[in-house]
């Protein structure tokens, strides 16, 4: 096959199959007298698994998994998968932690009203006080000071803080956490809980396609295999 043959399959220019090639995703090609490659159902097979696995782990984890089968460190390779299926665990955990947090902050009445200084807040979170100072910096949090001039951290700033705690933890980034605490504030968490499900959404896609890159690099590992 010509380059423009193992492109065409894919909707993809005859340069992205040279730049895979050359980072290691695709074998090497041979070369015909006139200098130009020459592909084979390896090297398609290789090119579809190469695609898959970026769709379900990304672009980089992909080039690292094919690097390492293509020179046939395949406990390597299957060493990576994994960790990035854990990492997809994690992410479940995170996300199902999140959607507990929110029912429970939403449905439970704070049960003390004595505010809490920062350092207290920080050890209950799992975090730094520097973190909740930055999370005050970008608006996300407004404790009172006390007749000393300390942070004191009220019940619904206590809220908050678990809040944003627990939506960090399942990726969300500052810019996105913001307007989810104004709608929790007041009272409009339904926007909390469509930002879950899109996540979720997201998760599930991921792991489909974990399911489709681990087939195709499973036909690529069967073709390459020496009979």
């Amino acid at each position: 096959m010509r380059t423009v043959d193992l492109a065409r399959e894919h909707g993809l220019s005859t340069q992205a199959v040279r730049n895979y090639e050359a980072s290691g995703a695709l074998p090497e090609a041979e070369r015909a007298p006139s200098g130009h490659r020459r592909y084979t159902e390896r090297h398609a097979a290789a090119l579809r698994a190469f695609l898959a696995l970026a769709a379900g782990h990304g672009h980089a984890v992909a080039t690292e998994i094919m690097v390492a089968a293509n020179e046939g460190r395949l406990e390597q390779s299957l060493d990576l998968i994994d960790r990035s299926h854990a990492a997809l665990l994690a992410d479940r955990a995170a996300l199902d932690a999140v959607a507990a947090a929110l029912t429970t902050l939403t449905t439970t009445p704070p049960q003390s009203r004595t505010p809490l200084p920062v350092g207290a807040l920080a050890h209950r979170l799992g975090v730094r006080p520097a973190t909740l100072r930055r999370w005050e910096s970008e608006g996300l949090l407004t404790p009172a000071r006390d007749h000393a001039g300390h942070r004191a951290y009220h019940p619904e700033d206590v809220r908050d803080a678990h809040l944003v705690a627990q939506l960090r933890k399942g990726g969300h980034p500052l810019p996105v956490i913001a307007p989810l605490l104004t709608d929790l504030r007041t009272g409009a968490p339904d926007s909390v809980a469509a930002a879950l499900t899109t996540r979720r959404t997201r998760l599930h896609t991921r792991a489909r396609a974990m399911l489709t890159a681990a087939a195709r690099l499973d036909a690529y590992l069967e073709v390459r295999r020496p009979r």
